[in-house]
């Protein structure tokens, strides 16, 4: 007769505790699914403001002179279009870069010449090619007034796609160090105002620094010579000396 009373005693516990189990055991379920759904989102709340901070945010003028950089590599990378040769082309991947910088994006007071003559500026191979001045452009870096003498070549103006192009050769104290020893270009268009933009970033190397056999450039006029470092566009590598 005890053995039996316990026996009941017994299931009804077991009945009791199923019961139990049946509420709690999805409550539990439950409350642990919420937990590591909410974690994660406090995570990613957590974690939300440093890859905004990270994120850096690219100006217009920095995606004119990324540009700038993949057409300039595009354009070495095309056998039509390409100053390389032999294993200088093979061995291509893309041109150095200069970070970009600000500073070297200066806005220019531009005063347009009178009375100008053409005349024949010398080349890398000692021949000569027909320029005119067009203006001088005036600006300040690093606190300090620097002038450049925009030309024009009269042969490319006579091509309607070059008709108000002007053409910006320099020197700088990163010649023979970082950069090529004969200088750099730059290409601008003719301003309708009194000011010009000089974007520095966007200046590269003539195909003669690449390949003198091949190509004349036209050698940088002395007053065009500028006694600052100008650490911005193109650089140049060693394998290209001659």
């Amino acid at each position: 007769m005890l053995d039996q009373l316990v026996l009941i005693v017994f299931k009804t516990d077991c009945v009791f505790f199923i019961r139990i189990l049946t509420f709690v055991v999805p409550e539990i379920h439950s409350f642990t699914y919420n937990f590591i759904f909410m974690k994660k989102y406090i995570i990613l709340f957590l974690l939300l403001p440093l890859w905004a901070f990270s994120q850096k945010t690219v100006s217009k003028e920095e995606k004119d002179v990324q540009k700038f950089q993949k057409e300039l590599n595009a354009e070495y990378l095309n056998p039509k279009e390409t100053p390389l040769r032999g294993d200088n082309f093979k061995n291509f991947k893309g041109h150095p870069f200069f970070p970009f910088d600000a500073k070297y994006r200066v806005t220019a007071k531009f005063v347009k010449s009178k009375d100008t003559k053409p005349f024949e500026l010398p080349t890398s191979s000692g021949k000569t090619k027909t320029y005119q001045e067009y203006g001088k452009a005036t600006f300040m870096l690093d606190n300090k007034p620097y002038t450049v003498t925009l030309y024009q070549s009269l042969a490319l103006i006579k091509q309607d796609k070059y008709k108000d192009y002007l053409f910006l050769p320099f020197r700088d104290a990163t010649n023979e160090k970082e950069t090529y020893g004969g200088g750099k270009y730059m290409d601008l268009k003719i301003p309708k105002g009194n000011t010009i933009v000089l974007d520095f970033n966007q200046s590269y190397h003539p195909f003669c620094a690449y390949n003198a056999y091949d190509y004349n450039c036209p050698v940088v006029p002395e007053e065009n010579k500028l006694p600052v470092e100008i650490r911005a566009g193109v650089m140049y590598e060693d394998i290209y000396h001659h």
